[in-house]
């Protein structure tokens, strides 16, 4: 049975779209310029960070309408693996990878990455917008890390922004989230392996990198 979290998605999957790209109305821009720009950053930044690609596998966790992924792969990466647990945002990965040309460097397949296996290793991991809906948060980073060679990069949303009180309204009823600040990262990050964790405000969220 799905859980609250793939249930939302997959009802959400046509919307989530246009978060990225899609509709260029001046009203979109608005929404996303004012409501979206910590989503912005974190994705430049993500991208950024996994220069040089020549040759580099990468796994998109939680890989929603496969954007982080495509834009890799049309940037020079090798081989991207986008994993979701919500059917809908998998059909839109593959539907947005073939129209963009690089389906052919592009695997999407429906995985819990709290629950299922991974039994392949990536130079670098993204878990962008992901560890917002997991209960055990240690867990899930500790797997990323022993799945990635380089770079783990993530998302926290931030605990007491006056965004989060809007998520949680409107999330109310749809799916769990889960809030941060900087030192129960910290905390989380304590006896992992791992040889640099850099944590950045963005506005709503903090951007983690983990180096290997």
């Amino acid at each position: 049975m799905k859980n609250k979290v793939a249930e939302f998605f997959d009802k959400y999957s046509i919307n989530f779209n246009s978060i990225y790209g899609g509709s260029s109305s001046f009203f979109n821009n608005l929404i996303n310029n004012h409501f979206r720009k910590a989503m912005k950053i974190r994705f430049i930044k993500t991208i950024e960070g996994c220069y040089p690609l020549n040759g580099k596998r990468i796994i998109d966790i939680g890989c929603g309408s496969g954007h982080y992924a495509i834009t890799l792969a049309k940037n020079g990466a090798e081989y991207l693996y986008g994993i979701d647990f919500a059917q809908g945002m998998i059909d839109l990965a593959q539907k947005n990878a073939k129209q963009s040309g690089v389906y052919n460097k592009c695997k999407f397949d429906l995985v819990n990455f709290v629950s299922d296996p991974v039994n392949s290793t990536f130079d670098y991991a993204i878990l962008m917008g992901f560890m917002d809906y997991i209960q055990e948060p240690k867990a899930v980073i500790e797997k990323a890390l022993s799945i990635t060679k380089s770079k783990v990069f993530l998302s926290f949303p931030v605990r007491g922004d006056i965004l989060a009180w809007q998520r949680k309204l409107r999330y109310l009823n749809r799916c769990s989230l889960f809030f941060y600040n900087k030192k129960q990262i910290y905390n989380i990050f304590k006896g992992l392996s791992y040889k640099e964790l850099t944590i950045e405000r963005i506005g709503r969220d903090f951007f983690v990198t983990v180096k290997k």
